[in-house]
Formats: structure tokens, C-alpha cells, sequence
């Protein structure tokens, strides 16, 4: 299990723009999202991290998405070198963990490559104006440790979000799988 960290783009750095599909072909463009606070992640269904996280993650996006937080997951995966990132599989993956959020299938990995993603999971969190006020890690949890998953390094900046204040600008990076480029 390799360790890549979140190459955390620059504080104040404009939402790259990005229209993706699902696994059923259902096109999500990220000028939906105008006015609202967006978190978009990078995520995969193979990654150990990922697992780690993936059902305190789908409860978060339940609960920040009824306080007014969009949320959109984007699979980068060369799913042809990973058969298991498959957009079939995103599908199986969402169903089995609850996502309430859009999986999305970015297959020419131009989206990944706009927002400087490096790993899996990695998170960006914009505020209504889509300046990124938060990049890092979920929280200090990690697969080889038994620290538990509460996710409140994301959950601090999404209230600071929330509350159209900005989150604290000391940010762990996020740590996990790197992207597996084409």
C-alpha cells in the first residue's frame, strides 16, 4: 500500500470547471453548483484508503448535504488498468455504500489533472464564490492505524464554509493511493 499526499493547491484558487458523466451517461456540469459551496473528492472503489473512510465519508455528504454543502465524487482511475474502478462497479459501490452524492467517470483524467489531484481520497472544498477554501485530509485516520474515523478535519472547514467564514489555513494534506494515470 503505497502513500501519496494531496499536492494541496493553492488557498483561494478558482473551482476548475468540469462537466462529467456518471456511469449511466447522466452529464454533471459544475456550473450547477453557482452559488452554492461545493466539495468535490477524488475517490476510487479499490483504494484501501477510500474503504477506510467510505461510509463515515457517505454519512458526511448525508448530513452536509441537508445543510446546504454540494457534493460530487469523481473517479479518475485508469479502470482499464483497474477493472475494479469500473463505472459499473462505481455503481455497485454507491448502491452498497449510500452515496447520496454523484459518482462521476472522468476517463481522459483532464479533470484530475485541472484540479492537481494526486491521490485517493482528495478533497476540495470551495466556498459559494467556488474559491478553494479547504484542501487536506478527512481526518488523521488512516487504514494502519486505530485512530477512529470522524472526519472532523473536513467536518471544521465545512462548518466554517457554511457559516461563509474561512476555515483555519493550517490544513493537513490528504493521504492515500496516488491516481493511477493512463
Amino acid at each position: 500500500m503505497s502513500l501519496t499526499p494531496s499536492n494541496m493547491m493553492e488557498l483561494g484558487s478558482p473551482l476548475p470547471a468540469f462537466r462529467l458523466p456518471d456511469p449511466h451517461g447522466v452529464e454533471v456540469d459544475s456550473k450547477q453548483f453557482h452559488d452554492m459551496p461545493l466539495l468535490v473528492v477524488f475517490i476510487c472503489n479499490h483504494c484501501p484508503f477510500v474503504k477506510h473512510i467510505a461510509d463515515a465519508f457517505a454519512d458526511f455528504a448525508r448530513e452536509y448535504g441537508d445543510r446546504g454543502l454540494a457534493v460530487v465524487a469523481i473517479n479518475s482511475n485508469d479502470f482499464k488498468a483497474h477493472p475494479d474502478d469500473r463505472p459499473e462497479r462505481m455503481v455497485e459501490e454507491a448502491q452498497a455504500r449510500g452515496y447520496s452524492f454523484p459518482y462521476l467517470v472522468d476517463e481522459s483524467q483532464e479533470v484530475a489533472r485541472a484540479f492537481q489531484a494526486a491521490c485517493t481520497p482528495d478533497f476540495f472544498l470551495y466556498d459559494r464564490n467556488h474559491r478553494l477554501a479547504y484542501r487536506g485530509q478527512f481526518d488523521d485516520s488512516r487504514p494502519s492505524k486505530e485512530t477512529p474515523v470522524t472526519g472532523k478535519d473536513l467536518r471544521a472547514a465545512a462548518d466554517a464554509v457554511l457559516a461563509d467564514q474561512a476555515p483555519d489555513a493550517k490544513q493537513m494534506p490528504s493521504m492515500g493511493c496516488n491516481i493511477k494515470w493512463k
